[in-house]
């Protein structure tokens, strides 16, 4: 089982240790793939820093300043609400650095705004037409905006996980339930959507499955392996 995911290494690490995963995982929405148990880092694409730098201006003159990932630590501005409660859901520790632009020197491996599901497909739009393809922008959850490296995603993780591993793209059976998933399953030789996900995803996707609350995922996988078996 391969694990793609947008969060941090040492977020996902505890999980993957309790799965038993021992293959590499891509992290921070495909702009890292890292090995479980020793923590090596196999692949890196942080975002370039005077972009870092232009996009988190940009960010705080609409108002919003974002979450900062640097060597695998979370960092903000200032804490606040969204921040203070994004950092319980990931359960990560937050550091607070005051003036982001005067303290940024590293490439950052992602950008993420926490806020109000309303306002932030607007922010997306403006952001879009901004940077135009010099960023990846998109949603994990409704209150993530994601920026990162215009070259990585979920798809592009996948396919080095795929090419270290030494298996075939068109094999591989993937998952996904938000727009942070679309390469995903267009680089899978079969896409599925779980139900009640993104509206792109449910388009794009070869077929859906139930949710967790259906251990959708796993009938499905049980399922196929009973197939092969």
């Amino acid at each position: 089982m391969l694990v793609a995911t947008g969060r941090m290494f040492r977020s996902v690490r505890p999980y993957l240790e309790e799965a038993a995963i021992e293959e590499p995982v891509v992290c921070y929405q495909g702009a890292a793939v890292v090995r479980p148990r020793t923590a090596e880092w196999l692949f890196h694409a942080p975002l370039e820093l005077e972009l870092a730098r232009e996009a988190i201006a940009a960010l705080e003159l609409a108002g919003y300043f974002p979450n900062v990932y640097v060597g695998d630590e979370l960092y903000v501005a200032r804490h606040t609400a969204y921040s203070r409660a994004y950092a319980d859901f990931q359960h990560l520790p937050v550091t607070e650095v005051g003036d982001l632009l005067e303290w940024l020197s590293q490439a950052p491996t992602k950008l993420v705004t926490v806020g109000d599901p309303e306002a932030l497909p607007p922010l997306r739009d403006a952001l879009r037409a901004q940077f135009g393809d010099r960023l990846f922008v998109t949603t994990s959850l409704p209150t993530l905006l994601e920026l990162g490296d215009r070259d990585v995603s979920k798809g592009t993780g996948l396919r080095l996980v795929a090419n270290n591993l030494g298996l075939e793209l068109s094999r591989i059976v993937a998952f996904g339930d938000g727009e942070n998933d679309l390469e995903l399953l267009d680089v899978a030789g079969f896409g599925v959507a779980i139900e009640g996900g993104h509206p792109l995803l449910l388009e794009r996707a070869d077929t859906t499955c139930p949710g967790p609350a259906d251990d959708g995922v796993a009938a499905m996988i049980e399922a196929t392996l009973d197939l092969l078996a």
